[in-house]
């Protein structure tokens, strides 16, 4: 074996004692075919013998062991097995005990074919994201096609100072395993050796008909083993419509004791030093600024732009905030450091906030988690002002207006950093303004057609748009809206091929304002359209704007069993004016079709105003937002959405051909509706 580099994020040796013990020739005797194993290989996937994985945990360290037999027999599983790269964290250690082949029913040693280097963990080192991660990178000769590779390896997690929350606290999530494997033997074991106990939580387990079986809570002594062992075993979970079993292993604890027990480590953070002392010139600027919502706004921007985000791994695994003197000094820091800075300008300028713990990529999973601080990987801060409730993430950058302009947050589940605090739920929430408004003027005269759009996006959407127009090229922009109207006005179904730059004649997109306070952001389109009309196989012609963005297909669409919707959606508002120099049916059922949707999660109406030569649409959405759409409702909830699609999302115009004998097919067209 080379090494070229030698270091402590890797050792070759022997298991521990708590792991297996397993033999060359009880390897051998465990690599047998079976009629099992031939069916899988007959299907064309891979086929594992054996998979023996154990999670150890005690109060110095976690560690992990697996010992695993598979088959090479895809060039993409070789490809990978021959190149492994496993990242490592601070003071945790990768341990090889064994790696060898079955070649030809012998066991061939590949330790002395590896090269193995320790690297930095560059995945995660851009945008201020801090990492003492390491990648040891393994490389092994001479694998080949039809080799079973046997790897035995643990990874050893020894806790430190810093990691006083997990030297503490013991999360982890067993989950059933990938469902492309076949199994002929599958064990699963959780070995507690700490002295508090473990609690466990089953969930998204299925009975033999496939329906879920209520959620199971037991318990780890000191000692004491949880164990799964199957034979023959193939994962059917359904990964697009269902959630794969797992089970949440936790110390045992409550959200009431676990919230007394970090929340003197933030208030002992609040009260180290005051703003006045550490910084004075700050103070002074607050002091200069009268009106409170300017001087909140003030406090937010500070912390968000002036202070820069940097994420250090290994402290925000401690949940030890940085005192705010060093943060504001530094100008850096890490969420908590961030969150504690702005509570304690808030806690000056008298506005009543608090920091709460949340974990936005696994919020669905929160509700069925045990209680842990493990399981919150962020940190934000609460505040309420003028009996309204607000959500600010500090490290946000970017973000503009009054607190109730400011881009909203989506979550349900949150943690306030209070003592004798339960796990809280985010209140479903209705907007008072709307994320888009939009005119839009589509007038066909000489068969020339002017388009102009005035669109005015506000809070979430504003901050996107403003930071779209500053990064992006203008000719790239405009060839966004240009491609989007393509479809919106249906030239993708009567001339699909053609350049789009030369359809939409002149176009150009320009800022109109940009207002910081009411996080508004207007912008203006405009293009010349020879041909404007849309023309079908007949040779009918329509002038017609339907905007493909009313329509919601992700609820439309839909089909997961376990999880419910996200509703997530903003207020929306479109004004579309078609008008003509030709004749048009007043009386077509598409162009005069409104409607009245009064759905429990959202109000969706269209009203018309036909005229002899025009018509507009008046669309008006508004959505109850950052909930979960019940099991029982949702039906309905895609029904209406349903409604929407169903030509409500837009308008269209049928024009008259002149002539005696365009208004005789006219009128016989009209008689058979």
């Amino acid at each position: 074996m080379e090494n070229t580099i030698q270091a402590e994020n890797y050792k070759i040796q022997k298991p521990e004692d708590w792991a297996s013990v397993i033999t060359d020739d009880q390897i051998i005797e465990h690599i047998k075919e079976s009629d099992f194993s031939a069916k899988q290989v007959e299907e064309g996937r891979d086929y594992c013998y054996f998979l023996d994985k154990i999670y150890y945990t005690s109060d110095i360290k976690n560690s992990e062991y697996a010992c695993v037999a598979y088959t090479l027999n895809e060039p993409s599983n070789l490809e990978s097995a021959s190149v492994m790269d496993v990242v490592v964290e601070e003071n945790e250690t990768y341990i090889i005990h064994r790696i060898s082949v079955l070649r030809e029913g012998v066991l061939v040693d590949k330790i002395p074919d590896m090269k193995i280097k320790v690297l930095d963990s560059e995945n995660q080192s851009e945008g201020g994201i801090l990492s003492s991660n390491k990648k040891v990178n393994i490389t092994i000769k001479d694998l080949r096609l039809y080799d079973v590779l046997v790897i035995e390896d643990s990874r050893v997690k020894v806790f430190t100072e810093r990691d006083f929350m997990r030297k503490e606290f013991l999360k982890y999530v067993w989950i059933s395993p990938n469902n492309y494997w076949a199994y002929g033997s599958y064990k699963f074991t959780f070995i507690n050796d700490r002295e508090k106990t473990i609690a466990y939580k089953k969930t998204f387990f299925r009975d033999e008909q496939g329906n879920v079986i209520e959620p199971e809570i037991n318990y780890l002594k000191q000692g004491e083993r949880f164990i799964i062992d199957k034979e023959n075993f193939i994962n059917f979970v359904d990964s697009n419509r269902e959630v794969a079993p797992f089970i949440d292993f936790a110390t045992d604890s409550n959200w009431t004791d676990l919230s007394n027990y970090i929340s003197p480590l933030y208030e002992e953070i609040y009260n180290k030093s005051s703003l006045k002392d550490f910084a004075p010139k700050l103070v002074e600027k607050l002091d200069a600024i009268t009106d409170k919502d300017e001087q909140l706004q003030f406090a937010i921007d500070y912390v968000q732009n002036h202070v820069y985000y940097v994420f250090n791994a290994d402290e925000m695994n401690g949940h030890k905030p940085q005192e705010p003197a060093v943060t504001y000094e530094n100008k850096q820091g890490d969420c908590k450091a961030k969150s504690v800075l702005l509570k304690v300008i808030l806690d000056y300028i008298n506005i009543n906030s608090s920091v709460v713990l949340v974990n936005f990529n696994t919020d669905h999973y929160i509700k069925y988690y045990l209680p842990s601080l493990l399981t919150f990987n962020h940190v934000i801060v609460k505040i309420d002002y003028k009996d309204q409730t607000y959500f600010i993430d500090a490290t946000t950058r970017d973000e503009f207006g009054l607190i109730e302009n400011r881009g909203f947050i989506y979550f349900m589940h949150y943690l306030e950093v209070k003592p004798n605090q339960q796990l809280q739920i985010k209140k479903p929430h209705t907007f008072s303004y709307y994320g888009i408004n939009e005119k839009v003027d589509f007038t066909a005269q000489k068969n020339v057609g002017q388009l102009k759009l005035t669109t005015t996006y506000k809070g979430n959407r504003a901050n996107y748009m403003r930071k779209y127009f500053k990064n992006t090229n203008k000719r790239e922009i405009i060839d966004s809206w240009n491609n989007f109207l393509f479809y919106t006005l249906n030239y993708s179904n009567d001339r699909n091929g053609t350049d789009i730059r030369t359809i939409f004649k002149d176009a150009s997109i320009d800022i109109v304002s940009d207002d910081k306070k009411l996080n508004e952001f207007t912008i203006n389109y405009n293009a010349s359209i020879e041909g404007p009309y849309f023309i079908d196989a007949q040779k009918n012609r329509f002038l017609m704007y339907f905007d493909r963005n009313i329509v919601k297909n992700g609820a439309r669409d839909f089909m997961h069993t376990d999880i419910p919707f996200w509703h997530n959606f903003d207020n929306e508002k479109y004004e579309i004016n078609l008008q003509t120099d030709e004749r048009i049916d007043t009386e077509e059922k598409f162009t005069i079709q409104e409607s009245t949707i009064n759905n429990p999660y959202f109000d969706f109406t269209s009203r018309k105003k036909v005229t002899k030569n025009g018509a507009s649409i008046f669309i008006d959405f508004k959505p109850l937002t950052n909930l979960e759409i019940p099991g029982q409702d949702f039906e309905k909830f895609r029904t209406d959405h349903h409604t929407i699609a169903d030509s409500n999302f837009g308008i269209g115009i049928d024009i008259i051909e002149q002539g005696l004998l365009n208004l005789l097919k006219f009128n016989f067209k009209k008689r058979l509706k």
